[in-house]
């Protein structure tokens, strides 16, 4: 059957728009990202930052010619929102995020629109931040103790697992003299080198 450009009903998506759609659709459940637009990290414009975020992405995949690397994505995504929101996601959500890209955008190469559907279909009231809040007292069925789903279910423990965000995670308390007067200065977390 072929596909038609005229009148009648809405023509074929093409696969840069789908892939528009998919990335706005990633970024509304991205969590570590809508507490950074949320709690204004990158100022007053951090909505408009998120979106120029997803434009980046969105033109990395268009003007560039493929092949498409990873670690290509990974590497500006961090830039990009180390530079819109001066933060570092640790939870490794990023290269998660990044993945699904790559393969929203081989699928959408091949007409092939499924994830975006699976996406669309799969919006959940409210938002993410307030998601996560609910999945950290749902996700613990490892350890103990278990949340039921009350206000403390932010705070991290010591023992939390490895899909817990670097940002729930409670600040390490300031360095103090020991009983010579020094202090050991934990190493700076969260920045990446590669240059």
């Amino acid at each position: 059957m072929a596909a038609s450009n005229g009148g009648g009903g809405p023509g074929p998506i093409s696969a840069e728009a789908a892939l528009g759609e998919a990335i706005k659709l990633v970024f509304g459940r991205w969590t570590a990202l809508q507490m950074a637009v949320e709690n204004q990290w990158g100022g007053r414009d951090s909505r408009a930052k998120a979106d120029q975020l997803g434009e980046s992405i969105l033109f990395w995949f268009c003007r560039t010619k493929g092949p498409y690397y990873f670690e290509d994505l990974v590497d500006m995504m961090y830039d990009k929102i180390s530079e819109s929101f001066n933060a570092y996601f640790e939870d490794n959500s990023i290269e998660e995020v990044a993945e699904q890209f790559l393969i929203i955008h081989e699928e959408c190469l091949q007409n092939n629109f499924s994830s975006i559907e699976k996406l669309r279909n799969s919006r959940v009231p409210g938002n993410a931040v307030s998601q996560s809040r609910q999945i950290v007292g749902d996700d613990d069925d490892d350890s103990d103790s278990s949340d039921d789903g009350d206000d403390t279910s932010m705070v991290a423990d010591e023992e939390a697992g490895p899909e817990e965000m670097a940002v729930d995670r409670p600040r390490p308390p300031k360095p103090t003299p020991d009983a010579d007067g020094w202090t050991v200065v934990p190493p700076r977390r969260g920045g990446r080198s590669k240059k």
